[in-house]
């Protein structure tokens, strides 16, 4: 069974503070612009569709982040090695966080990571096997 490794992706919030100035008139915040959704049956399977799928879901993973960041009430940056199967029909089974090569110790932090994981769907394997990835998020907070 072969094995895909997964390029890193650096997961950062782009979340800007705006200070309103005495006097001023408050900004008008532009409507959210409608999320495009990923459909995975049009994808092929290969590392660069993998790809696609984590990013596309990049923003639940940090929002894991982010939330730990707030119970911890600190700033703390550092890696989550993880580990999954992509299933011969594209689920993902089996995901974890990896103790080796991971740096961010936050048991809830890896509890969410892991069902943003296992609620992942990737493009199924034309081969019909199972493909194990391993796959490391590197997260940091932006001020």
């Amino acid at each position: 069974m072969g094995r895909f490794f997964v390029a890193a992706v650096w997961l950062a919030s782009t979340a800007v503070l705006a200070q309103d100035e005495p006097g001023a008139k408050p900004a008008r915040k532009a409507a959210p612009k409608p999320r495009e959704v990923l459909d995975v049956t049009k994808l092929p399977f290969t590392p660069d569709s993998i790809q696609q799928v984590i990013a596309y879901h990049r923003e639940k993973i940090q929002a894991c982040y982010e939330d730990t960041l707030v119970e911890q009430d600190k700033k703390v940056e550092g890696k989550l090695m993880t580990s999954f199967t992509i299933s011969a029909v594209g689920m993902v089974r089996n995901a974890k966080v990896l103790k080796k090569g991971t740096t961010l110790k936050d048991p809830g932090l890896h509890d969410c990571v892991v069902a943003v994981l296992t609620a992942m769907t990737f493009p199924k394997p034309p081969d019909g096997r199972d493909y194990p990835i391993e796959y490391p998020f590197n997260l940091k907070a932006i001020e």
